[in-house]
């Protein structure tokens, strides 16, 4: 890992990362004209359109940590280190080097003559309040929890960023400052203690990344020009003018794809659809690494027999959730929904990366990762617990693709085989989703997630740590104790158990079920260039190296 020029932390190193088949995204890279909000048709020239079903949650970086927020967030904000596309390493960005000059303690330089493109200068002082306040806020469906080891942050002059930590020896921090929760964002224009909205901040034009907004309809059209004050490593924007185009119906955005009126597809079209368009003449099919799971969360408050229910009972509600483990058949879902562009995943932490384990294969089902209904019945009449017990399941279609609907359909499907489950399936739009499902509306629901950076770690500490990020009342103080070693532990062998451990700890208690991990594919036209042979490593699809022909 080259971060600075001086020494460079002992993070412990990952295995195997080009053979890793991780989460599937799918971007179609086309040739055409622009399709006007009207439907009507235009010359594209030297612009480029991307066209995606994903939604925005928020543009404040405090208030969203999702891939369609996080799509043009990582366009307009920029953040010390980042990674170079298709690399999981991090290096400077808006810093000049980072140091370690301290067990507890990193140094960032910044570059000279940083700006906002709205004219107001980036400093320290805006360092140190945008993880200030990140911290401060601390909103559910943001990215705060990233920070659990940040400790305070001080600007001793304009130049200079002093990062104190909570624990020593966390190799990781480095990339954490890559992440969502390192975005630097303007403090003449962000409250400190609130979100703000979508239209104040677009007035404010606070960009400080390789874009900024021209124009802003939310989950509608946005346009995007090239930041000039942007100084980092990912370089002046090759194509000036960038569309992003949001559609309702994936098959819309296939017909689209079809015609060729818009340049470039990023999330979501299905696998059949992939399977057509890669059919067509120029079209062709990369397929790559990737990060990304799906997984569904037991909501430890709201679910059958949990903290908050009438019937509470913590020993049927861990009957529920292992029986719902013992009763799906994860290489039908690979097979009959995904035609094996996802395989079964047995850990939160996909096979691949170091220390992952397959913890539910071992604990679950016929023990050899297929189902048993027979061991499901046998954990639930165990409990006590009376049958057919009925399972709410939230999904969502407009953020995870319209395969959901048939993913679901099919865990419906699997569950209610057994006898043991009645299933009552509901679907809800993605800006409302983030919102119901943090506060307990939500039984049991879909997730699904995409690294911030390639280690072990961010398959953990997001789910299973104090205040995760998945906020469904899961909080065990020995799971807990293992994620808070692993992050500081040098030894890679001792690092290693401790994460094989944690799985181990989190599996047999079930607060989320994983299901599928897969590979990624990128589908290209030979007028568009700049779209590497697979997927960034950290699941990022930045628009500054694409160009025509």
């Amino acid at each position: 890992m080259a971060l600075h020029s001086g020494p460079t932390p002992n993070r412990p190193r990952r295995s195997g990362l080009g053979a890793i088949s991780l989460g599937t995204a799918f971007l179609v890279a086309l040739t055409g004209c622009t399709s006007s909000k009207d439907g009507s048709t235009a010359s594209s020239g030297s612009a480029i359109t991307v066209g995606t079903t994903d939604q925005v949650t928020s543009l404040d970086p405090a208030g969203a940590w999702d891939a369609g927020s996080g799509t043009i967030e990582d366009e307009v904000y920029a953040t010390l280190l980042s990674q170079k596309y298709g690399s999981a390493d991090v290096s400077p960005d808006l810093a000049t080097g980072i140091k370690l000059t301290g067990p507890k303690e990193y140094t960032v330089t910044l570059r000279k003559g940083l700006k906002f493109a709205n004219g107001h200068e980036l400093t320290s002082s805006d360092v140190k309040f945008s993880f200030d306040r990140d911290l401060r806020i601390a909103d559910e469906n943001g990215p705060s929890s990233l920070l659990y080891n940040l400790a305070s942050v001080a600007d001793p002059d304009p130049a200079t960023v002093v990062f104190t930590l909570k624990s020593a020896d966390d190799t990781l921090f480095p990339q954490v400052l890559s992440t969502a929760a390192g975005y630097i964002v303007d403090e003449q224009v962000f409250p400190a203690d609130k979100i703000l909205d979508d239209k104040t901040i677009v007035a404010a034009k606070p960009w400080n990344g390789p874009y900024g907004i021209k124009s802003y309809d939310k989950n509608s059209l946005v346009s995007f020009a090239a930041n000039a004050g942007y100084k980092g490593q990912l370089g002046t924007p090759k194509t000036k003018n960038v569309q992003l185009k949001y559609y309702t119906d994936a098959g819309n955005l296939k017909l689209d794809v079809q015609q060729g009126t818009i340049d470039a597809v990023y999330r979501t079209l299905t696998t059949t659809d992939l399977d057509d368009l890669a059919r067509q003449k120029d079209v062709k099919v990369h397929t790559g690494s990737g990060n990304g799971i799906r997984y569904i969360v037991f909501d430890l408050a709201s679910q059958p027999y949990g903290t908050e229910t009438k019937n509470a009972d913590a020993k049927k509600a861990l009957a529920v959730r292992q029986a719902v483990a013992d009763s799906v058949d994860r290489s039908q879902l690979a097979q009959q929904v995904y035609k094996n562009t996802y395989q079964p995943l047995y850990s939160s932490v996909p096979d691949g990366l170091t220390g992952a384990i397959p913890s539910f294969k071992s604990l679950y089902g016929d023990k050899k990762g297929g189902p048993d209904a027979a061991a499901a019945a046998a954990r639930l009449k165990a409990a006590k617990v009376s049958t057919p017990v009925t399972l709410n399941i939230q999904y969502n279609s407009d953020h995870y693709g319209s395969s959901s609907a048939d993913e679901y359909a099919l865990v419906k499907s699997q569950l209610e085989a057994t006898g043991l489950f009645k299933v009552n399936l509901q679907s809800t739009e993605w800006t409302q989703y983030g919102k119901d499902r943090v506060k307990h509306l939500y039984p049991l629901y879909q997730l699904g997630w995409y690294a911030d950076y390639l280690d072990a770690d961010n398959y953990l500490s997001p789910f299973y740590s104090a205040n995760s990020w998945v906020a469904n009342g899961y909080d065990d103080s020995a799971v807990r104790a293992l994620i808070k070693k692993e992050e500081t532990e040098t030894d890679a062998a001792k690092r290693t158990e401790l994460l094989k451990q944690a799985q181990d700890k989190a599996a047999a208690q079930v607060p989320l079920l994983p299901l599928l991990q897969g590979s990624t594919a990128i589908v290209t036209r030979t007028d568009v260039s700049g779209v590497p042979a697979e997927l960034d490593a950290t699941y990022r699809f930045r628009w500054a190296g694409l160009s025509k022909k």
